[in-house]
């Protein structure tokens, strides 16, 4: 069980700091500065991050017209459900 909590909390985490980087970037885009990298924002969506990544793609309007977004976040969330479902089907 604490394998699961561990998961889930990870995951959890991801998607919040994912979240804030996404809303950082949407801010600096808005101000003409640094911005954060996409391929930092791709691989925090992919590795973890996905719930957190599409939620601010939708509440920000940020990134929803790049097809790369969108199919990572896609992806991401498919595996990080898998991940969660299988650790809750043998671990608990």
């Amino acid at each position: 069980m604490t394998y699961f909590i561990l998961i889930c909390a990870v995951i959890g985490a991801v998607s919040l700091i994912t979240f804030i980087m996404y809303g950082a970037d949407k801010r600096a885009a808005i101000k003409g500065r640094w911005r954060v990298p996409e391929r930092t924002l791709l691989a925090l969506s992919f590795f973890g991050g996905a719930a957190g990544g599409t939620l601010a793609m939708l509440l920000f309007r940020h990134k929803i017209k790049k097809s790369a977004f969108i199919f990572i976040n896609f992806t991401g969330i498919l595996w990080q459900a898998a991940a969660i479902t299988a650790a809750a089907v043998y671990l608990l």
